[in-house]
């Protein structure tokens, strides 16, 4: 499987965002957890993670988000999932994780 992640870090915002592009999976959840850990150990207060190019994410990358939203908040940091695909936010709707990665519908 394919995956692109882009690390947009600004420092001056305190703001990170992790920008994910193709399917998300066991074979690959470890680079996402990477560029998230990156982004947490940054000092950024915001992280958000864009899911507007995941057309499919498995229990695996599920969990690396909420293990994310669990450090985050250990950090005092604030986590959100932005423009996931109707598909995802299904998922992630069924699964009860929605408020805890606070999905947001909108592209700031």
């Amino acid at each position: 499987m394919s995956l692109s992640i882009d690390i947009r870090n600004d420092a001056a915002a305190g703001a990170c965002a992790v920008v994910v592009s193709g399917e998300v999976d066991v074979s690959n959840a470890d680079e996402l957890r990477t560029a998230l850990d990156q982004c947490l150990a940054s000092g950024a207060a915001d992280l958000t993670v864009d899911l507007a190019e995941v057309p499919y994410i498995d229990s695996t990358g599920i969990g690396v988000l909420v293990g994310a939203a669990h450090r985050a908040a250990e950090k005092d940091v604030r986590l959100e999932v932005a423009r996931p695909q109707r598909n995802v936010a299904r998922v992630l709707g069924l699964l009860g994780v929605t408020a805890e990665l606070n999905i947001r519908e909108d592209a700031r």
